[in-house]
C-alpha cells in the first residue's frame, strides 16, 4: 500500500510539473505565429466612439477608422485571405483582455503614454489626437483653464482625467464607464464639460447636436496599437503594415472616409505624405 500511494504520489507531481511547463510554454508563445497559424489575427475594438468604433445596430458590427484600420493591417501580415477577427472592448477593459490573451492586439484610441508602455508595447503613432473639450453651444467654457470650478466628465481608463488634473486642479471631475454613459451626463446637466481626445469629441458633437468641441488641444495624444509586452514581432509586424498603407495611399483613404466630412475637423493634418 505504501508503495502503491508513493507511486500515485509521485506521479500526481510529475503531472503538475507537466501541467505548469505546459501554461508557461503557452504565455510565451508567439502571438504573431499563432495568428498565422490559424490564419486570424484577434483585435480589441470599441463600440461606443463613433468614427473609430460604433457598433451598428442594424448588423450588430463594430465600425469606423481603427476597425478598418485593423482589417487592413491583418490583410498586410497575414496575406489578402487573413481574418480580422474584432471583439468589443472598452477604455477600462481593454488592457485587462490584451494581458489575459482574450485579444492579440488592441486598436481602440488608445495613447501611447509612459505608464502603459510599463506593462504593454505599442507600434508606432498611427493617429495623433489631442485632448479637447466637448460643451453645449450656449457655454461660456471656451478652454481648458476655463474648467477651475467646474464639473468636468471623464471616462474610467482613460488619461484624460489625470490630465484634467494638471491644467485645472480646482475642477470636480466625475469619471463613468462609457461615452454613453458621459454624453447623457453631459446632456442632463450633471457636468459642464466632457473631455477626452479630439477625434472621439468630433464624433460625438456629430451625434449630438447642440454641442460643439472647444479648447484646442492641449495634450498630445498619440494612438497605437498595443500588443503585449515580448510580442516583438508581432509589433514588428504592425508597423511594417502601417507603413505600407501610408505608403500605398491605403491610410489617406481611411482618413478620408470616416474624417473627410466631419465639420471642423482638419483631416489633411493627419495625411501620412
Amino acid at each position: 500500500m505504501k508503495k502503491k500511494f508513493w507511486l500515485v504520489s509521485f506521479l500526481t507531481i510529475i503531472l503538475v510539473v507537466l501541467s505548469g511547463c505546459g501554461k508557461q510554454n503557452s504565455s510565451q508563445q508567439s502571438v504573431l505565429k499563432n495568428a498565422r497559424a490559424s490564419n486570424t489575427l484577434t483585435w480589441g475594438v470599441k463600440g461606443d466612439t463613433k468614427l473609430f468604433g460604433l457598433i451598428d445596430v442594424a448588423d450588430g458590427q463594430s465600425k469606423g477608422f481603427d476597425v478598418d484600420m485593423a482589417k487592413h493591417i491583418t490583410k498586410h501580415i497575414l496575406g489578402p485571405k487573413g481574418k480580422a477577427k474584432m471583439v468589443t472592448v472598452t477604455s477600462q477593459s481593454r488592457t485587462p483582455l490584451l494581458k489575459n490573451g482574450n485579444v492579440d492586439a488592441v486598436i481602440a484610441t488608445m495613447s501611447i503614454t509612459p505608464e502603459r508602455e510599463k506593462i504593454l508595447d505599442f507600434s508606432h503613432s498611427y493617429f495623433d489626437a489631442g485632448q479637447s473639450l466637448l460643451v453645449p453651444k450656449s457655454s461660456t467654457i471656451r478652454s481648458a483653464k476655463d474648467l477651475n470650478g467646474k464639473t468636468v466628465i471623464g471616462v474610467v481608463g482613460s488619461n484624460s482625467v489625470n490630465n484634467i488634473h494638471k491644467v485645472a486642479p480646482h475642477a470636480k471631475v466625475v469619471e463613468l464607464q462609457d461615452y454613453a454613459q458621459a454624453v447623457n451626463a453631459l446632456k442632463s446637466k450633471q457636468g459642464d464639460a466632457l473631455t477626452t481626445d479630439n477625434g472621439i469629441l468630433y464624433g460625438l458633437a456629430v451625434e449630438n447636436h447642440g454641442f460643439e468641441v472647444r479648447g484646442g488641444t492641449f495634450t498630445k495624444e498619440p494612438y497605437g496599437v498595443a500588443v503585449n509586452k515580448g510580442q516583438d514581432d508581432l509589433t514588428k509586424a504592425i508597423n511594417q503594415a502601417i507603413l505600407e498603407m501610408q505608403h500605398s495611399g491605403e491610410y489617406n483613404h481611411l482618413i478620408k472616409k470616416w474624417f473627410g466630412d466631419v465639420p471642423g475637423f482638419d483631416y489633411k493634418e493627419l495625411y501620412r505624405k
